[in-house]
């Protein structure tokens, strides 16, 4: 396995945990971490990050995959900043309709992020087999 598929997996992995904690509502999303963010906040932060990292590290060096898959990185390692401004807090508790606003900005993110993961598997999965015919 190359490194860079290890480092993917090693990513998705740590995306599928934080995917399971939020979606189980694990008790210990409610720690708080210094500012008062909680545990989960930041776990779904790193899970977006997770997911773009990893199409960053699948994606071909200098293609349009890496490129798209870097800005997704660039986007989901704003979400965090970019949703505690949204709601002037770092509870992410959302009031004056800006709870809308949140949720357009955090779907256009993780579809962003997934996208490019997928552009990222599908064009790897296509060289593979292209470097398979031409050998």
């Amino acid at each position: 396995m190359r490194n860079t598929s290890l480092i993917a997996s090693a990513l998705l992995a740590f995306a599928a945990f934080a995917l399971l904690s939020l979606l189980g509502g694990a008790s210990y999303l409610e720690v708080p971490l210094p500012g008062d963010l909680p545990l989960g906040n930041a776990l779904a932060a790193l899970g977006l990050c997770a997911i773009a990292g990893a199409a960053v590290a699948l994606s071909a060096p200098g293609s349009a995959a890496r490129a798209t898959a870097r800005a997704s990185l660039i986007g989901a390692g704003l979400w965090l900043p970019a949703s505690a401004l949204l709601a002037g807090n770092a509870q992410l508790n959302f009031a004056h309709g800006r709870g809308l606003s949140w949720l357009v900005l955090s779907a256009a993110i993780a579809a962003a992020a997934v996208g490019s993961l997928l552009w990222a598997v599908a064009a790897s999965a296509l060289a593979a087999v292209r470097s398979r015919k031409s050998s």
